[in-house]
């Protein structure tokens, strides 16, 4: 049984009676996102590296905004950060410093244009940022077991097997395109 199906099932079982105008129904309701099933776990992991300043909520926001791709225009920054928890003056400032940190993370990539510095915002996987921040070692074992522990429940384990792949076919083309140090003969 696919797991909608039973998720169906169960919620008839457990809260019959609930008219639908009450529920969120991803194919019929407006203003929908996909959102990767780990990104709770990811968020965690963005928390820890950005102690005192927590930026998981700031990347939960880009998601939210992005149309079903992993492209986002940040047309105002104001609303952004607002949207993220940050009030007052210093609003926008606390917003950048946090997406600094989420490109520090490789969370992710950005580009300047007319609002600035976050103009342009590329969402890549969070799984595999999270891969890449493990193999920085910025990720505790106890998380990141719960991440892969998820991402396997989900099915999601092949996506960090084929950057693993990637890694190590971009470090073997390295290898090719920088031959050894070659040593010095004492011919004289």
């Amino acid at each position: 049984m696919k797991m909608a199906e039973r998720a169906r099932q169960q919620m008839a079982l457990h809260f019959p009676g609930v008219p639908d105008v009450f529920l969120w129904h991803r194919k019929t309701n407006d203003g929908f996102t996909t959102v990767p099933r780990t990104l709770p776990i990811v968020m965690q992991a963005i928390d820890v590296q950005s102690k005192g300043s927590p930026a998981g909520h700031t990347l939960f926001c880009l998601w939210a905004r992005s149309p079903d791709t992993p492209f986002v225009t940040v047309e105002n920054p104001a609303t952004f950060a607002a949207e993220a928890g940050f009030q007052g003056e210093r609003a926008v400032d606390t917003w950048r410093r946090r997406m600094k940190r989420l490109r520090e993370l490789w969370m992710i990539q950005s580009k300047p244009g007319p609002s600035g510095e976050f103009h342009y915002v590329l969402l890549p996987n969070p799984n595999t940022s999270v891969e890449w921040m493990r193999n920085q070692g910025l990720v505790q074992d106890g998380l990141y077991a719960r991440f892969i522990d998820r991402l396997m429940e989900v099915g999601g384990f092949g996506e960090i097997e084929a950057c693993r792949d990637y890694w190590a076919a971009e470090l073997a083309a390295q290898a090719i395109e920088t031959p050894p140090a070659s040593t010095v003969s004492d011919a004289a």
